[in-house]
């Protein structure tokens, strides 16, 4: 398996897990990642916080780790990648407002190469324009973004994914294994016991 390049888009309070896990299950099979951050440098550090299912009705949102970035934004060029990847929290939010992060989210979707978003990440691909005639599994409070972006919300339960051409899709954290699982298989990895 020849080792592959993954940029991950980022920010202040990203969702803990989607982010670490994620990163950690990446680098354990050979793939590079970068993460970057709108604003932020290699070695600067962006706070994640641990969002919980514990009965209410939404999230609770705890504060995690520290997590230093692994990439200066400014510098890095789409096109080097292999497949983006977006966890949720609370920075899908804001960093859909900046044009860049568009601009590369465009990329990987006009040149086919993987989109991995979850939870609240599908925000960034509406702010895009990328969900048009799609389907999309998001976190479900931000269903009508996949829909007013022209997109097709699939409810699936928390802990499944959802795979349209080269756009993967998840609910929250409790999918990483389903997501991964389909990001990998994009990214054409093999895992030999």
């Amino acid at each position: 398996m020849a080792a592959k390049k993954i940029l991950v888009l980022a920010g202040d309070y990203v969702e803990d897990y989607e982010l670490m896990v994620a990163v950690e299950a990446l680098m354990m099979v050979g793939h590079t990642v970068h993460v970057v951050c709108p604003g932020r440098k290699a070695g600067e550090f962006i706070p994640t916080c641990i969002h919980d299912f514990e009965g209410d009705q939404t999230y609770t949102e705890k504060r995690g780790h520290n997590f230093a970035l692994t990439a200066t934004f400014d510098q890095v060029k789409p096109e080097d990648y292999d497949a983006v990847m977006i966890p949720g929290g609370r920075a899908p939010e804001y960093i859909r407002m900046n044009p860049r992060v568009l601009d590369i989210v465009r990329h990987f979707d006009s040149s086919g190469k993987p989109i991995a978003a979850i939870c609240h990440a599908p925000q960034v691909l509406a702010a895009a324009g990328i969900l048009k005639g799609r389907k999309c599994s998001c976190y479900p409070a931000t269903a009508p973004d996949v829909a007013l972006a022209g997109g097709t919300y699939v409810e699936v339960a928390m802990n499944e994914s959802v795979a349209d051409g080269n756009l993967i899709t998840g609910p929250a954290w409790p999918a990483l294994h389903s997501w991964l699982a389909r990001l990998l298989k994009a990214l054409g990895t093999r895992i030999e016991a």
